[in-house]
């Protein structure tokens, strides 16, 4: 599915989902409360054997999306602290050039750990890529042929929906000094 921001689009989010080999990438037009799919894909580096000729790739791709869809935020997934540190550095290189090149383009940045995503599209922070995926389809109406092969495309889809969630219902808003401060600015709330 590849659709281009419209005019009824408030704002055009971008997500990624960083990656040495494989990058997933997401763009979702928001429309009030409504969130439709305009593009998803992966940004395939696997050919390219030097990391930091895969890191430039990095950069020009996205820089190249950027102006192609004109995204107003991005929203990308924090890389996962696993065993593995080598694979750590290197996801996290991959991370940085993404976000240099939107900070580039003036591209604000929001960053989203994976079970965050998780916890915002299923409601279930040990949930399988599977099941987000397949939960994004069916909150996009995305057709099983239109859903990508790798599910790093949809990991994007992720993140950046995850940030239609979160600017809907933002946490960092309603901060209370007590519960007492919750009881005086609620008080249809409490019984």
């Amino acid at each position: 599915m590849n659709n281009i921001p419209t005019p009824t689009d408030d704002k055009v989010i971008m997500g990624i989902d960083p990656g040495t080999n494989i990058m997933g990438y997401a763009f979702i037009g928001v429309n009030g409360n409504r969130a439709r799919l305009i593009a998803m894909g992966v940004i395939d580096l696997r050919k390219c054997k030097d990391m930091y000729m895969k890191l430039g790739e990095i950069f020009t791709r996205v820089q190249g999306l950027i102006n192609s869809f004109l995204p107003d935020e991005l929203a990308i997934e924090a890389p996962f602290f696993g065993k593995n540190v080598q694979s750590m550095l290197k996801l996290g290189r991959a991370q940085g050039v993404a976000i240099a090149a939107a900070i580039s383009r003036q591209v604000p940045i929001h960053e989203y750990a994976p079970l965050k995503i998780k916890m915002a599209i299923t409601g279930n922070g040990s949930a399988s890529k599977e099941q987000v995926a397949d939960m994004l389809r069916r909150m996009l109406n995305i057709s099983n042929e239109d859903m990508p092969h790798f599910m790093d495309a949809t990991d994007a889809l992720g993140a950046a929906f995850c940030h239609f969630i979160q600017r809907g219902n933002p946490v960092s808003e309603k901060k209370f000094s007590s519960w007492a401060d919750y009881v005086n600015k609620n008080p249809g709330k409490v019984r």
